[in-house]
């Protein structure tokens, strides 16, 4: 007999399934996770805006997925604040920072609250003491960044943890030291996961 998931799609079935499938944390679960984390991950900040509404989060889940148009795809947690804006704004812009910037996704690892967001009509101001400025879509992005991709949002696939975001990308750029900076990865920090 084949097992079924809440989507009606059968399960995987052999050693480990039921480690994939939530029914404990055995040693394949372990094996798993530590496997994934090694797959070569990015660490940026998504920068999002609905209304008057303005949030950066730190995000791991990235990647180009259609070059006509161009197209970056992002994995955001569906009950995040930043995935509400996403839905509601069409928009979220992608600062990319330098190696040396490591300690600064930390601080956006939970929702900035609306108290640490200063920021005038034009989207310039600060966030979290954060220097940031308004993107073309009006996402915003932080001012240290090396480089940046600012998208509308064209695709949104809702999945059992998170959603997959497609954005095409409208306006990119780099930095005042950006071009041939390292750019931040999940391998130069602790952290194994932002989304």
């Amino acid at each position: 007999m084949t097992r079924s998931g809440s989507d009606g799609l059968p399960l995987a079935a052999g050693p480990g399934a039921d480690a994939l499938h939530g029914s404990g944390e055995g040693e394949a679960d372990r094996r798993w996770r530590r496997v994934l984390w090694a797959l070569p991950t990015g660490l940026y900040v998504l920068g999002s805006s609905s209304g008057g509404h303005r949030n950066l989060m730190t995000i791991s889940w990235v990647t180009q997925v259609a070059t006509e148009p161009r197209q970056v795809g992002v994995g955001i947690e569906r009950k995040a604040v930043t995935m509400e804006l996403v839905r509601t704004g069409g928009r979220f812009a992608l600062s990319m920072l330098g190696v040396e910037d490591r300690s600064l996704v930390r601080r956006f690892a939970k929702p900035v609250p609306a108290d640490e967001v200063v920021v005038d009509a034009e989207g310039t101001g600060t966030m979290r003491g954060e220097g940031v400025h308004a993107a073309v879509t009006g996402a915003p992005v932080l001012d240290r960044a090396v480089a940046y991709l600012d998208c509308q949002v064209v695709h949104v696939l809702d999945l059992q943890s998170h959603c997959w975001v497609v954005g095409t990308v409208v306006d990119a750029g780099f930095g005042a030291d950006g071009e041939g900076a390292a750019i931040l990865t999940m391998g130069d920090t602790r952290m194994n996961y932002g989304g």
